[in-house]
């Protein structure tokens, strides 16, 4: 038996008032893919992750995550995703603990494991040192290392990711990536937009190009070096 698609996008479409942002989107992501989605400014990327989240609605079309469909089963997709942004939407005057405390109430995680369960997810992060300390205190780099591990706290199937590398520095940038590697080989479906498309290519099993609203290239990494990537890429967004 074929195992269904985790998530499966049919015909989307979404606009802002009279902007088209989404024209007839269509897309399956099996279990356990990590997927990149490229595009310029404007193409989509982003709106598309809002609606995989939860956070917007489509104004045509079908979605299904985990098997539950958008938006009419929101509550039961948002128990199954973590998402990181390119803000880290971190609490700044709670400590690293308490932002976690306050993530895993919301997503009802056992009273009597969450504490150790919390200092679990900042050791995996690099942060167990700097739990009681204010997120505000906190480098860029750290408040996205922060944020990876508010996503995970409740070990979903699925992590989202929206333009996760804005404003890092080379160090951060190559601790996150060893974390997603980590995340991958654990088993997380990945779906995130960038704008680095040798981080792309070394990270994802799947790279997708969004231009006006459409998937115009999706290609397997397997298939492609940096540089046709980048000569694709080119082409395709102008």
């Amino acid at each position: 038996m074929i195992e269904r698609p985790i998530i499966e996008a049919q015909s989307i479409v979404k606009a802002y008032g009279l902007l088209p942002v989404l024209r007839g989107l269509d897309l399956q992501v099996v279990r356990g893919q990590f997927v990149a989605l490229l595009g310029p400014n404007g193409s989509g990327k982003s709106t598309f992750l809002r609606l995989l989240a939860g956070l917007s609605r489509a104004e045509a079309g079908s979605l299904f995550v985990g098997g539950w469909q958008l938006p009419q089963e929101a509550s039961a997709v948002r128990a199954q995703i973590g998402l990181v942004a390119h803000k880290p939407l971190l609490y700044e005057n709670l400590t690293a603990r308490e932002n976690l405390a306050f993530f895993g109430r919301l997503y009802h995680l056992p009273t009597e494991s969450l504490d150790s369960q919390i200092m679990q997810s900042l050791k995996h992060v690099g942060l167990e040192r700097r739990a009681d300390d204010l997120a505000r205190t906190f480098s860029r780099g750290m408040q996205q290392r922060l944020s990876l591990a508010r996503a995970l706290l409740h070990e979903p199937h699925i992590l989202l990711l929206d333009e996760p590398y804005t404003g890092l520095d080379q160090a951060a940038c190559a601790i996150l990536d060893s974390l997603l590697k980590e995340a991958h080989a654990a088993g997380h479906t990945i779906v995130m937009t960038t704008h680095e498309l040798d981080r792309a290519a070394s990270l994802a099993d799947r790279i997708i190009i969004l231009s006006r609203g459409k998937i115009n290239y999706d290609v397997p990494t397997a298939d492609l070096s940096p540089t046709q990537l980048s000569a694709d890429y080119a082409a395709i967004t102008g």
